[in-house]
């Protein structure tokens, strides 16, 4: 009720911000403190608080990579952000999340590039109503908001673990996820079942693949620890935010409840706000492993917590990675 009533009230947690706080706000004074030319990869910034977030990061001075499935879009979101930065660097790659085959050609061309990588923002997402499978006939939702980003991030560790060491600043990872992963029961999340669809409902699937987002970043936490890699990895919950995802969910409910509950939603840029604010905020300096909510740290599930659901999730997948990887090159 507590959490309820500070969200309403826009009331500002421990970090100075709250759920009305924007991502102009939250990264205003991130601007004199910033090293020079930090690089940002995001996901799925072709619309929506991604978009936010790629204008707001270039607006600060870092040079930004769109990795998009849609070219045309990512086109004009750079066209967009140049306008009002036209001194800012945006790169665009293409990419295919849902395609370990397209996860890898966007890692290879984005190396070729030599540019340092100091912050991955894993925020590209689907949700969709009927169950699709992608090209290696896993299910799409999984698939794309959690295994190709479970591939990018592998692929791309060792540049953003490099940079760090060469520049002496921390990398950052930031899962995008969603405060839905706490709608999933322990009995329904199951591997096999999820990369096959089994019983499938379109918000379950959505929630499970945010859900497999956390634990992923709570497994890796733990690895970049143990190696002493300058790397942390941190997970954000935007809020519900007025989005292309979220109109998909608008068919589930009535329009008169959509309405009202549309009264209480967040703005894209209020929704972007957490992201920004992970990605440069010296004030989470070292945090890994945390759940973001407001610009704040949060709790989540117990089955978020789980650290052998973790690393059950975490073999599980790089064994069907290596397996499917490994098929394709034959």
């Amino acid at each position: 009720m507590k959490a309820t009533i500070r969200y309403l009230a826009g009331i500002a947690g421990p970090s100075g911000f709250g759920s009305n706080s924007t991502a102009e706000q939250v990264t205003e004074h991130c601007s004199s403190t910033l090293p020079s030319r930090l690089t940002a990869l995001i996901t799925g910034a072709t619309s929506g608080i991604g978009a936010e977030t790629a204008r707001v990061l270039a607006k600060r001075g870092v040079r930004v990579v769109i990795g998009a499935r849609n070219m045309k879009k990512a086109r004009e979101v750079r066209e967009n952000i140049l306008k009002e930065s036209p001194n800012a660097e945006v790169i665009l790659l293409e990419i295919d999340l849902s395609s370990f085959a397209s996860v890898q050609r966007f890692c290879s061309d984005f190396l070729a590039l030599q540019l340092p990588l100091n912050i991955l923002i894993n925020n590209a997402g689907i949700y969709s109503q009927n169950l699709e499978f992608s090209e290696e006939k896993i299910e799409m939702t999984f698939a794309t908001n959690y295994l190709g980003h479970f591939l990018l991030t592998e692929m791309l560790l060792e540049r953003m673990t490099e940079t760090a060491e060469k520049t002496g600043i921390e990398g950052r990872i930031i899962n995008v996820s969603s405060m839905i992963h706490s709608w999933v029961k322990r009995e329904a999340f199951q591997f096999k079942d999820m990369i096959k669809g089994r019983n499938y409902n379109g918000t379950h699937a959505y929630a499970l693949s945010k859900l497999s987002s956390i634990l992923h970043a709570r497994e890796m936490a733990k690895q970049l620890k143990a190696r002493n890699a300058r790397v942390t990895i941190n997970v954000v919950h935007p809020g519900i935010v007025k989005t292309g995802i979220m109109r998909a969910h608008k068919s589930l409910i009535t329009d008169s409840l959509f309405f009202i509950a549309s009264k209480l939603l967040k703005s894209t840029s209020q929704g972007a706000a957490t992201t920004c604010y992970v990605a440069l905020s010296p004030e989470i300096e070292g945090m890994s492993g945390k759940y973001f909510l407001d610009c704040n740290e949060s709790s989540c599930s117990s089955l978020a917590n789980d650290e052998s659901e973790a690393l059950k999730l975490w073999n599980n997948t790089r064994s069907l990675l290596h397996k499917r990887l490994r098929k394709a090159a034959a």
